[in-house]
């Protein structure tokens, strides 16, 4: 079986950014599909990614995974990776899976090596985003309970996000933390995100002002690309700590475990190479004891789809991320997607990913430039 055709599909997701869905054909008239990450205002350049990927991934065996990964950093990129083109990677690698997993009428998590678990625990994310007050926090962290979820996430400060912060910006991020736990009850778990913004002096100050609240996690407290930062504010709490969304490799991976920089590490399938090399980080976190939650700032079809797959075989597993305002969509594009019932995905049975796309529905949401943002200048900082 041989590669004869890649093709990206830009789509609006009708909110804060474009999906980009990958199409792999075969010569077997077998068909996969992966998903990339995205951020707004980058969509364009993942998918111009793509296409020069396909043009080395055409006449290829889907089934040499591996050394498609291997071709892209070492021959393609001449071991000059980034964001998008570990992003396009991964799209193109998932949709291997996929069609893999079709041709052997197999789930991708039976050829991983079984699963290690049934159902794949989820926390809602993306609830938040345009909220302001602390009551306003908490009326909506209740809509997201009452929804079925035990698990929240939400980045409780005011804008702007800097790494230096005023006293009333702790004070009001400790005022979203305290109305959500008082709205939620003990038993919901509260994931904290830090957006990697803080330096170590803010970031261990909150910690010990929140840790009453009993935070599930503290979430990228600083800069990933200073591991000592964050390993310090981790030294400082008892609240565990989570980086690593913003690495793109298991060699970024390496030193944040050797550093003893988080207990909890958040690596995203759909920009880190796809779903062995997810796998394969996940297997270097396990003799470091630290755990590991997927980062999933994508649809809730395909990536979602992905990185159930990839969770399910991982002894270290403990929650992944779902995107509430990407869930309407998601059901239009795939109708027989995943489902979230109490907090919780089960694993699908079906071949590949388990799910199927509806490539009219992506026609219907095309690309849209989203509009300008108002990006800060230097006079604004003296407000």
């Amino acid at each position: 079986m041989k590669i004869t055709d890649v093709k990206g599909f830009l789509v609006n997701s009708g909110w804060r950014k474009n999906f980009l869905f990958v199409k792999v054909e075969t010569d077997a008239g077998i068909t996969g599909w992966g998903e990339a990450y995205t951020q707004v205002d980058r969509e364009r350049t993942v998918a111009t990614q793509v296409e020069e990927l396909a043009r080395y991934t055409v006449g290829r065996s889907p089934f040499a995974i591996k050394h498609f990964g291997q071709m892209v950093y070492n021959d393609f990129a001449g071991r000059r990776s980034s964001m998008e083109l570990a992003s396009a990677q991964s799209a193109i690698e998932t949709a291997l899976w996929d069609i893999v997993g079709r041709a052997l009428d197999q789930p991708v998590h039976n050829l991983l090596g079984g699963p290690c678990r049934e159902t794949i625990r989820v926390y809602a994310n993306g609830w938040y985003t345009y909220l302001d007050t602390a009551r306003e926090y908490a009326d909506e962290a209740q809509r997201m309970v009452a929804l079925g979820f035990d698990a929240i996430k939400f980045d409780p400060f005011p804008n702007p996000w800097r790494t230096f912060i005023p006293r009333p910006h702790e004070d009001h991020a400790v005022a979203v933390v305290e109305a959500v736990r008082q709205a939620v009850g003990p038993d919901v778990d509260l994931l904290l995100e830090f957006q990697r913004r803080l330096a170590p002096m803010h970031a261990i100050r909150l910690a010990e002002r929140m840790e009453e609240f009993r935070p599930y996690w503290l979430e990228e407290p600083g800069p990933v690309d200073n591991l000592d930062a964050i390993a310090e504010v981790r030294t400082a709490t008892h609240i565990p700590v989570v980086t690593g969304e913003a690495l793109y490799s298991k060699a970024g991976f390496s030193p944040l475990l050797e550093k003893r920089s988080a207990d909890i590490i958040n690596p995203d399938l759909c920009c880190v190479g796809g779903i062995l090399e997810l796998k394969e980080i996940a297997a270097m976190a396990e003799p470091y004891l630290v755990a590991v939650s997927p980062h999933n700032f994508n649809s809730t079809t395909l990536g979602l789809a992905a990185t159930v797959q990839a969770s399910a075989v991982m002894s270290n597993f403990i929650i992944t991320e779902y995107f509430v305002p990407f869930e309407a969509i998601g059901k239009e594009i795939c109708p027989d997607g995943l489902v979230v019932e109490n907090g919780a995905i089960r694993l699908p049975k079906g071949p590949g990913l388990g799910i199927d796309i509806d490539e009219a529905a992506l026609a219907r949401h095309p690309y849209k430039a989203y509009e300008k943002r108002r990006l800060r200048q230097p006079g604004d900082e003296d407000r």
